[in-house]
């Protein structure tokens, strides 16, 4: 295995046309990359994210233990969810002159939501442990994928026309939520009672 430093990584190549750092959930470093790039410009894109990597691995070290949740818990906050979820939806959703199919409540182990083909519309439970704001950005941008199904400069463009300032809620999800992901995924493999 190829590293910098003190780091190994791991070279995944495919038909794409960019290369792309990823840090799995066991820590590994992963870099993406279309299949004719050499060795040495990989090594030198790894070496330029060095600083970048040692501090994300540092940060999922002292990350605090993840307390399993309760059945109980995740009940409870399904049965919440059921309440808040659809109204937000119907509010934006009246607001952004869109239709949608069914909405389902679940406890996701890597999503805030998702949207299917057929409008349908799947948010996680645990949104109901963020504050009101979060909960929006979800739910805008769930329904801005009715729009535009990927994640291109159109579909950013439309989630910013409800809600400017949605990358502040974005990053809040990817660093303070992965606690709560993460507490999740303990719950689902039977640590909790």
């Amino acid at each position: 295995m190829p590293f910098v430093k003190d780091i190994n990584y791991e070279i995944i190549r495919s038909n794409r046309k960019t290369m792309a750092l990823q840090i799995t959930r066991d820590n590994k470093v992963v870099v993406r990359c279309p299949y004719l790039v050499n060795p040495q410009r990989i090594y030198t894109f790894v070496y330029s994210k060095y600083d970048w990597i040692k501090k994300k691995l540092q940060k999922r070290e002292n990350l605090p233990e993840a307390q399993p949740f309760t059945r109980e818990e995740i009940e409870n906050l399904a049965d919440k969810a059921l309440i808040d979820i659809p109204s937000r939806v119907k509010y934006f959703a009246n607001k952004m002159n869109l239709s949608y199919g069914n909405i389902t409540i679940r406890n996701q182990l890597t999503r805030w939501g998702s949207c299917s083909g057929k409008r349908n519309l799947n948010f996680n439970c645990l949104l109901m442990l963020t504050s009101e704001s979060v909960r929006n950005y979800v739910v805008i941008h769930e329904l801005c994928h009715l729009k535009e199904m990927n994640h291109s400069k159109l579909f950013w463009a439309e989630v910013g026309k409800i809600m400017p300032d949605y990358k502040i809620y974005e990053k809040w999800l990817k660093e303070e939520g992965a606690l709560l992901i993460r507490r999740l995924r303990k719950s689902v493999k039977g640590d909790a009672n």
